[in-house]
């Protein structure tokens, strides 16, 4: 037997950036790609890896993990030590390890991707006008997030079973939403409603947008709960409306965050107030 072909295992622990990001899924795939065998999990530290295969392989695979890493993450350090053949008949994603120092990285929420607003916006699926949907590649993280590591019943998202069509999604390599923890639907997953100031139910799911749309166009000042938390919104146009959100937050001149479509819109606008 050629020393190359020799069965080797590698225990490779990865630092930074890895979870939330559609990294374990990354690992598997490419895994499955290499023809390794073995694991990986997430950990309060990051993700850990183990890996069984020839010598080449897995030089192969450290290497794709650097270079082929989801464009979201950011591989702070990967470390590696030899072990012995452990026998692994397949490569899996295996429950989070608990222990030790929490230091992974759980990155900031992440604006929804091209794939899911297609869905938003097409008549014919599923998540037509859902607006808390989300893969691998983009919805919340920090926001939602109660304790490493970055697991569902970790986050706020835990209250939320999924359903059968979502359970296949998370759960199939090939789907972008494999393993994607804030994974839901209109049938399973968080609901809008609008309320009134008694906690009236006005409206519900698109409706409520449009009708909270209406009262934000209107100088109302509405507080938006969403799996993260609550923000209070007013039009960033209307100076009444501003000033009112400045006396009821006792705010007199911190400014307060404005949400912008995109890059365009604000250059747009610091060309019309001369901004830099």
């Amino acid at each position: 037997m050629k020393s190359e072909d020799i069965l080797r295992r590698l225990r490779i622990e990865v630092s930074g950036a890895v979870q939330g990001v559609g990294f374990r899924p990354f690992v598997f795939r490419i895994a499955g790609e290499i023809g390794l065998t073995g694991w990986v999990c997430n950990s309060p530290q990051g993700a850990v890896i183990e890996a069984e295969g020839s010598g080449e392989m897995l030089q192969r695979f450290l290497l794709r993990l650097r270079t082929d890493a989801p464009r979201h993450a950011d591989i702070r350090d990967l470390r590696s030590s030899n072990l012995g053949p452990a026998g692994y008949g397949s490569f899996e994603v295996r429950d989070s390890h608990l222990s030790g120092p929490k230091t992974a990285v759980v990155l900031p929420d992440i604006a929804t991707c091209a794939d899911c607003l297609g869905e938003i916006f097409d008549r014919n699926d599923r998540r037509y006008l859902y607006p808390f949907t989300n893969c691998t590649n983009c919805g919340p993280r920090y926001s939602i997030l109660d304790a490493l590591p970055y697991d569902r019943l970790r986050t706020t998202m835990k209250g939320f079973t999924m359903c059968a069509r979502c359970r296949v999604e998370y759960e199939d390599p090939g789907d972008r939403r494999f393993h994607a923890q804030p994974n839901a639907c209109p049938e399973c997953g968080p609901q809008m409603r609008l309320r009134n100031a008694a906690g009236t139910i006005l409206e519900e799911r698109h409706e409520a947008l449009l009708q909270a749309a209406t009262a934000i166009r209107g100088g109302g000042i509405v507080a938006m709960k969403g799996v993260g938390g609550f923000h209070l919104v007013v039009d960033g146009r209307n100076p009444g409306a501003i000033a009112r959100l400045r006396q009821r937050k006792l705010r007199d001149e911190k400014p307060f965050a404005l949400m912008f479509p995109g890059i365009e819109t604000v250059r747009m606008h610091c060309r019309l107030y001369d901004l830099e």
